[in-house]
């Protein structure tokens, strides 16, 4: 079942808008042109974007609007963006940041 948003009264249809495939923790995902990261997961139904640094408690999309960083990913090159401003292109790999190891493990 998908959660995709395809007919938006302000951001139209995505119905002439080309699919393409990006990997997220190394599963693979559609994703369409005009797709933030955020939207394009929540689409495909994953809730969890990362894990908190002190509890280890699943991170989503908070938001949607870039204000409070809960939807932080790590992309390959290593950089950390907002899932909810960043958009998603073509073959782009996606990781949870790193979150709370017990114990220091």
């Amino acid at each position: 079942m998908t959660m995709r948003v395809e007919h938006h009264p302000v951001l139209g249809s995505l119905e002439n808008k080309q699919p393409f495939t990006f990997y997220f923790n190394g599963e693979t995902y559609e994703g369409y042109e005009g797709d933030s990261i955020a939207s394009a997961l929540l689409a495909a139904g994953v809730r969890t974007l990362r894990q908190h640094e002190a509890s280890g408690t699943g991170r989503g999309i908070y938001c949607n609007i870039g204000h409070c960083f809960e939807c932080r990913v790590q992309l390959e090159d290593r950089k950390v963006v907002r899932a909810c401003l960043t958009p998603v292109k073509e073959g782009m790999v996606i990781h949870s940041v790193p979150g709370y190891k017990k114990g220091g493990e």
